[in-house]
């Protein structure tokens, strides 16, 4: 064992010791190779992102090794690792805590560095691919440098230490923990890739829509992971904590919300810039945005500065994670600054009633958005710095401020598609609203009939139909033209996208808004009936293993199947965690809880009984959003370069040639699928 221990830990601080220089060279070698135009060097960019990737890749399968063979000889594993933890969860552990979530993270951005050189494995030479590979190294060996330093996973433990007392139980009971963190990372992470381009960008001064249309897709799959990340993650809440709800407006939960509103606001605003070349700088500046507020989440997260069910406890990262998110924000900003005369936009919106007016309005709610989220998480830590004292910033906040926002965007799902670029006639908005409307109309007598209570639903309900109208619409004109590539490409992938978005907020607005609860004394034989529905407690029972103990309530519902909402004791660290119990259905989630104090053969029990509609829809709308950005993702059935889409310099003096673009960017624009003609509507 002491042999093993040794090997284990040995292999994984090499690991981490090549990965961090391989960063560090890699970055001195393309740096060096642009500066003296050597080829040379240039070529062995690939080479040192692929060491770096090997070497973390193996320092991860030795803490999956330690995990799994239980080497309580290491540090981390006496704080994750225990005799009792089944497999599954041990391989969780390593993300479970700071110095193995810190792992994962140089795991995934050295894979998206390897990516980055494999996909330009031709183009090393183009000093906007080495300039990228230079950030990304740059941001890769500060977070080798973390892990092989003050976040050390591998550092050894006390002597005699035999067992551990496992994961935090919340992650040691669900499926989930497997997949919710390391794909919530992927889309953290992946937006390091559009960043370091446009740092690339902004270093080079080519400054044209070029760089844009290479690195779309990265942004695409990033916002995807990030957003099926988030819903991952409010499944695990539904299904774990007992609560009932799927978002509580926790700090870290903020933290992951911060960059995907940014990120979304990116991904609308970049089509104006790709069409007309203008928002240059406000692109720019979302992009930075974007990847400082994700190391500003990992800050948030690992400090411990704020107190959530996902955060660590304190950690020696913080620091060295908020100076970092510094020089980000101000590197990032004063590159834009210098680059400013460049940056000039050539043309301006001719009217706020078109496409890059209602993407224009369509950012700065996003924009909105983001600074309320950010206000609420980070206004009690500015309270107790400047008043040494603590508050709270709940849910009513949130909630109150982000609901107009979300029914205004709503309202702009359902605009934006059908507007033209430039300016709309009155005649064409008239034509292209009509069916919109009608499906709004629908909707909202959807909400009367099933007796929504108060605006807000009645609201959310009408304009998610008017959207969901309007996104329809496209789509059926684009498969009358393209058959089944009416669904390809990233407008027509879009308005997939937007169907998940609309089925997600009304499936939000109706268990908002519809769930009704009760708590029930349950007596064993007695049926009891409430909310439409039966409950019979059957009897109460414990069942006990070598890592836990659990009462629950055996309780039939409806006289059909039992289920059993339970406490559940942790025997290790003598935690009691509620374990809820669901029934899922179409329509509605009948979601059940065990009251504490209840001990086997009791006779009673209480349940606390709740009756959520739609829940169900979260979920399937999440997935009709991950394969709208998959077909997003397909390049269209127009697909027009005229120029090389990393390499297109920008011209500084002229006239754009068609006044639209710039000088050296795409005359014609990638339409990827645009589903209808500015003038008639007609698929295209």
């Amino acid at each position: 064992m002491i042999l093993a221990a040794s090997v284990n830990s040995a292999l994984g601080r090499a690991g981490l010791l090549l990965m961090l220089a391989a960063s560090v060279f890699g970055a001195l070698a393309v740096l060096y190779g642009i500066r003296q135009n050597d080829k040379r060097l240039l070529k062995q960019g690939p080479m040192y992102a692929f060491l770096a990737f090997g070497g973390v890749a193996l320092a991860v399968v030795m803490m999956q090794r330690a995990l799994i063979t239980r080497d309580f000889s290491m540090a981390y594993v006496q704080q994750v690792g225990s005799a009792d933890t089944p497999a599954l969860y041990n391989v969780a552990a390593m993300w479970s805590a700071l110095e193995g979530s810190i792992l994962l993270w140089v795991l995934i951005l050295a894979g998206f560095t390897a990516a980055v050189a494999w996909r330009f494995r031709d183009r090393t030479d183009d000093v906007l691919v080495g300039w990228a590979l230079i950030v990304m190294f740059v941001v890769s060996a500060f977070f080798a440098m973390l892990s092989f330093g003050p976040a050390d996973p591998f550092a050894a433990g006390a002597p005699g230490i035999t067992s551990g007392p496992g994961p935090n139980p919340l992650l040691q009971n669900h499926i989930l923990v497997l997949f919710h963190p390391p794909i919530l990372y992927l889309g953290y992470v992946g937006f390091t890739v559009p960043f370091a381009f446009a740092i690339a960008a902004l270093v080079t001064g080519r400054l044209g829509e070029g760089w844009l249309m290479e690195t779309r897709r990265w942004a695409l799959f990033s916002w995807a992971f990030l957003t099926i990340g988030i819903l991952l993650g409010g499944w695990w809440s539904y299904e774990v904590l007992g609560w009932s709800g799927v978002w509580a407006w926790d700090p870290v939960e903020n933290a992951s919300l911060l960059p995907w509103l940014t990120g979304t606001a990116y991904i609308h605003s970049v089509l104006v810039q790709e069409r007309r070349g203008m928002l240059r700088v406000w692109n720019l500046s979302l992009l930075v945005a974007t990847f400082a507020l994700t190391i500003l989440g990992t800050f948030l997260t690992r400090s411990g500065v704020l107190n959530s069910v996902h955060a660590f406890g304190d950690g020696p990262v913080g620091s060295w994670l908020l100076a970092f998110f510094g020089v980000i924000v101000v590197v990032s900003l004063g590159l834009i600054a210098w680059r400013g005369d460049r940056l000039r936009s050539p043309g301006s919106i001719d009217s706020p009633i078109s496409r890059e007016g209602s993407f224009l309005a369509n950012n700065v709610l996003f924009t909105v958005w983001a600074f309320v989220v950010l206000l609420g998480t980070l206004f009690p830590l500015l309270v107790e710095a400047l008043q040494d004292r603590q508050t709270l910033v709940g849910a009513p906040y949130f909630d109150r401020l982000s609901q107009p926002i979300g029914l205004m965007l709503l309202f702009l799902m359902g605009v934006a598609p059908v507007l033209p670029w430039r300016k709309a006639s009155t005649e064409l908005l008239r034509s292209r609203l009509f069916w919109p409307a009608w499906c709004g109309a629908a909707g909202l007598a959807v909400a009367v009939l099933v007796g929504a209570d108060g605006w807000a639903p009645l609201v959310a309900f009408g304009l998610a139909g008017f959207a969901l109208g309007s996104a329809g619409r496209q789509l059926i004109l684009a498969t009358r033209r393209q058959g089944w590539r009416g669904f390809v490409g990233r407008a027509n992938g879009g308005m997939v996208v937007h169907i998940g978005v609309i089925i997600v907020a009304v499936a939000l607005a109706a268990s908002n808004s519809f769930t009704h609860s009760a708590t029930l004394e349950l007596e064993q034989g007695e049926v009891v009936e409430w909310g439409g529905h039966t409950f019979e407690l059957v009897s109460v029972d414990e069942r006990t293993n070598e890592r836990e103990s659990r009462i629950a309530a055996n309780v039939v519902l409806d006289g059909d199947a039992t289920y059993r909402p339970a406490v559940t004791t942790y025997l290790n660290i003598g935690a009691d965690i509620g374990t809820p119990s669901v029934r899922t259905g179409l329509t509605e989630d009948v979601y059940l809880t065990l009251g504490q104090g209840v001990s086997p053969g009791d006779t009673t029990a209480t349940i606390r009984v709740f009756v959520k509609p739609m829940i169900l829809w979260l979920w399937i709308g999440g997935g009709i959003m991950a394969l709208g950005t998959l077909l997003a993702a397909f390049p269209g059935s127009r697909r027009r370069v005229a120029v090389d889409p990393v390499s297109a310099p920008v011209a500084v003096d002229g006239p754009p040639p068609n006044g639209d673009d710039a000088a050296g960017v795409v005359a014609n624009p990638v339409d990827d699928g645009d589903v209808a003609d500015d003038r008639t509507g007609a698929p295209v």
